[in-house]
């Protein structure tokens, strides 16, 4: 069922087995297992069902450190979330991923892919992904001129990815979650505050607000933060009153280790001769499957670097890309959205115009990497407060020179092959050239990607959720999303975030039949 609760009578207390408190893809992925249980789930949206931009401008704070999107343009603040423009890119992590790996500080986590793997298998129905493997071999039965490079595959792989349609969860859930018997869905229910019992060892309720002016109280047996790694974090820190840090933040590590995918134009390959590369082309909206080009777990502890993808892009097309991060600075999401596919249309047809032959074998790289967790990469408090009284998140992006090491290392590796293999020469963008260099320029994209500022450690002193998602020193409040990723992987982190989501909404429903 669903109630706005704009239009309840002002201090209703709602009541429920479990609050899931976010109604993007962690938090309606989460609600539609719960559907027809015996428990009485209330589902709390800050927003309604349609943009508004009065709740976007609750997104609002600043950035320091490395260039960045406006923070109330990186994220949909109504039913269905970031779902609304996302563009459906798939993969699962790799083994690597989780262990810990002596040359990337504070990699590791307290679960291993295994321990994931059937919950990707139910988290790719929810993506609208069927139920594929994410294997060449696979693909190249499936689909047609799928032909990959002739690289040594001790060194190179091939990473396939899979295209959600994308999955709208707004409209593709909104009528199966308002007509769920045991669903309470709650639009415009801003929560701002949680509030712990006397021991301060776990919740016992969470206000909401809105711009309506009516305050409400929801209790709860137990409580899942859904609200996205920044929004989550901000929200345990400001709920310091009985608790001056924040709440579960007695180590001092709540909002740290903020990570971003780096998504850059890093470089260019000219191949010797004409090849079918359909394999690592796509089209939005069209492509089933695609793949990426990434080195080995081999190779990565042998150069001691990050796990990474290059992407290929025809170069014709390429050169006329603005990057991204210059496109997408207006606080509207959607003219920020607007302008990019204008500019990506608009490359493709002066791409279509191309007279030089030697081009039209050509491509532009494009980086996609995982960023080392660094804990001064962080979210913090602002002085300043929205319009609901809750201070502002303020964000410091903060690269490392691991970052930028791995980059140049992907593709001097990827030179030596392909040129060993006498497919072609890659030529390094002036960025990566000088080795002694360790910042990245102002063209340096980010993947709208938020991880890791409640990053999961079985240690409380080294992160704020444990391997359940559940978060240090409070019994009953958890958090899910890829707020909770204690390394960031290469791929887009959809898939592993519901994934991860479903596994700790079954560890709630475990707990409430004990």
């Amino acid at each position: 069922m669903h109630i706005d609760a704009r239009e309840l009578d002002d201090h209703t207390t709602i009541r429920g087995d479990v609050c899931i408190i976010g109604a993007g893809a962690a938090g309606i992925s989460m609600a539609l297992d719960w559907i027809d249980t015996p428990f009485d789930v209330v589902l709390l949206e800050g927003g309604g069902f349609e943009f508004d931009a009065a709740m976007q401008k609750l997104y609002d704070g600043e950035t320091t450190g490395q260039r960045y999107y406006p923070l109330q343009a990186c994220r949909l603040h109504y039913f269905g979330g970031t779902t609304g423009h996302w563009a459906g890119m798939c993969a699962p992590f790799d083994p690597l991923d989780f262990e810990v790996r002596d040359w990337v500080p504070h990699s590791g986590w307290p679960l291993t892919l295994d321990d994931l793997l059937p919950f990707y298998q139910r988290a790719q129905g929810k993506l609208e992904l069927g139920d594929h493997p994410y294997d060449l071999a696979y693909w190249t039965t499936q689909l047609p001129d799928l032909h990959p490079l002739p690289l040594d595959e001790a060194v190179v792989w091939n990473k396939m990815w899979q295209f959600s349609p994308p999955s709208r969860f707004n409209p593709r859930f909104r009528d199966t979650i308002t007509r769920a018997r045991n669903i309470h869905l709650y639009t415009y229910a801003n929560v701002v505050d949680l509030t712990a019992n006397e021991a301060v060892d776990a919740i016992t309720s969470v206000t909401v607000k809105n711009h309506a002016g009516k305050t409400h109280t929801v209790e709860a047996r137990y409580f899942i933060l859904a609200g996205g790694a920044i929004q989550n974090a901000r929200l345990l820190l400001a709920s310091n009153r009985q608790a001056p840090q924040g709440l579960g933040n007695d180590h001092d590590q709540v909002g740290r280790y903020f990570m971003e995918h780096l998504e850059v134009t890093s470089a260019e390959l000219w191949l010797t001769q004409p090849r079918p590369m359909q394999l690592y082309a796509w089209a939005y909206g069209e492509t089933v499957a695609r793949a990426e080009l990434a080195l080995t777990a081999q190779v990565q502890r042998e150069y001691q670097i990050l796990n990474g993808t290059a992407s290929l892009i025809p170069l014709k097309e390429g050169r006329h890309r603005q990057p991204r991060i210059d496109m997408w600075q207006n606080e509207d999401a959607r003219e920020s959205g607007a302008l990019m596919r204008q500019n990506f249309g608009e490359a493709i047809e002066k791409g279509a115009l191309n007279e030089d032959e030697r081009v039209e074998h050509a491509f532009q790289l494009d980086t996609r990497i995982e960023q080392a967790p660094n804990p001064n990469s962080r979210v913090t408090l602002d002085t300043e407060k929205d319009a609901l009284g809750v201070p502002r998140a303020r964000l410091h992006w903060e690269l490392t020179p691991l970052d930028k090491r791995s980059i140049r290392t992907l593709y001097t590796v990827l030179g030596q092959q392909v040129g060993l293999a006498d497919v072609g020469r890659i030529r390094l963008h002036e960025w990566l050239q000088d080795e002694t260099d360790l910042t990245f320029p102002e063209h340096t994209n980010a993947g709208w990607h938020h991880m890791g500022t409640t990053r999961m450690s079985s240690d409380p002193a080294q992160g704020v959720v444990d391997a359940n998602c559940k978060v240090h020193g409070l019994a009953n409040l958890f958090v899910a999303g890829s707020g909770c990723f204690a390394t960031s992987g290469a791929p887009n982190p959809t898939l592993t975030l519901v994934a991860l989501s479903l596994r700790t909404s079954d560890h709630v429903r475990t707990l409430l039949t004990r």
